[in-house]
């Protein structure tokens, strides 16, 4: 994959790769979950550019992997939203687009649909949306992380002379955590490790900006122009995060939409499941061009 820089209207630099075919005549866009980069998608751009000519972008959002930082007043939904909507036009200015986003980036992408009707209307012909909730996730649900990042700060802190044996004792436990967490009963190794990874860089600082944001999230509205195009909702029956009950009040929602479940996988789909996700985004594809 080639990467980029796309400066935004406000300056702030977005890191971005492309893959596969940009003269294809459909465009992806991936959108990553919270505390993730675009890293977490690299199975299925694998999986979607050996399906045919398509024309890949995956992207780390503002605060997030190689993008600039985002502050207390940009760490938002709808500024990370209006981001969607300004790559969309300006690294994809043409041709349909499809949407693809995994849980925050779910999120962001309904948000999106709401403040950005016209582009929705004009360039998104159908959306995917992995392990995602139309409310934020509940403060509960990602205790045991904030908990566990409170606890190593302040091992770390009253073992400063031997931080580095504390961390190393440490994050053994950490990575199991989310490995319960996060994924189903069986994932390969390394997709725990690069979740870990990617995780664990965004703490605390990330994990800590963009929560406010996750936490308030509420757009169940925002569908209604999202579901005038096809929707898939796309879940794991062992996502600890963000049950099948979620993905169906989602879909209840539009206009056009279908629940898929994905036996035996947990909320990291796009690493556990890519040919199943691949799959469910090439099929929206075709189904929304046949509508065209």
């Amino acid at each position: 994959m080639g990467a980029e820089r796309l400066l935004l209207e406000d300056g702030t630099g977005l890191n971005l790769v492309r893959a596969g075919t940009p003269e294809a005549g459909l465009t992806v866009v991936l959108v990553h979950g919270y505390a993730l980069d675009h890293r977490s998608w690299h199975r299925v751009v694998a999986e979607l550019t050996a399906s045919g000519p398509v024309h890949v972008i995956a992207y780390d959002q503002r605060g997030h992997g190689g993008s600039d930082p985002a502050t207390e007043e940009t760490a938002t939904t709808d500024q990370l939203a209006d981001d969607l909507g300004e790559l969309i036009e300006r690294a994809a200015p043409q041709g349909p687009v499809v949407v693809v986003g995994h849980s925050m980036g779910g999120m962001v992408a309904m948000t999106t649909a709401e403040r950005r009707p016209m582009l929705f209307r004009q360039r998104v012909v159908g959306t995917v949306f992995l392990a995602t909730a139309t409310n934020g996730l509940s403060e509960s649900s990602l205790a045991w992380p904030k908990s566990v990042g409170k606890l190593v700060r302040e091992l770390e802190r009253a073992f400063g002379p031997i931080v580095r044996a504390v961390r190393d004792k440490i994050e053994p436990a950490k990575t199991a955590g989310l490995r319960w967490w996060l994924f189903g009963d069986e994932p390969r190794q390394e997709d725990v490790d690069l979740t870990a990874e990617m995780v664990w860089s965004h703490w605390p600082e990330t994990v800590a900006l963009f929560r406010p944001a996750v936490d308030r999230h509420d757009r169940e509205a925002a569908l209604t122009v999202a579901g005038e195009r096809p929707v898939i909702a796309v879940v794991g029956d062992e996502d600890r995060l963000c049950p099948e009950s979620n993905a169906r009040a989602l879909v209840a929602a539009v206009e056009d939409g279908e629940v898929v479940v994905l036996d035996d996988a947990g909320h990291m789909l796009p690493l556990e499941r890519p040919a199943e996700v691949a799959a469910q985004i090439l099929r929206l594809a075709a189904v929304a061009a046949r509508r065209v």
